[in-house]
């Protein structure tokens, strides 16, 4: 259960860091490498949950589920 909690406090703040990105973006007009530095962040943040969902379910700690069982 808690591997879920953490797995969606990550999505939580990738989406939180694309938005800031897009704040830097639209607020410097490409002066500063803010936006750059902010999607790198969301970039390795979205890399680690993958390779966390991975491990994750080859340790089985999570399980797949969908429509089809």
């Amino acid at each position: 259960m808690i591997i879920k909690l953490i797995i969606v406090f990550l999505l939580l703040v990738i989406i939180m860091s694309l938005a800031s990105a897009l704040v830097f973006l639209v607020k410097d007009k490409g002066a500063t490498n803010r936006t750059v530095k902010a999607l790198t962040i969301r970039i390795s943040l979205s890399l680690f949950a993958f390779v966390l969902l991975m491990a994750s379910h080859y340790m089985g700690w999570i399980q797949p589920h969908g429509v089809y069982q």
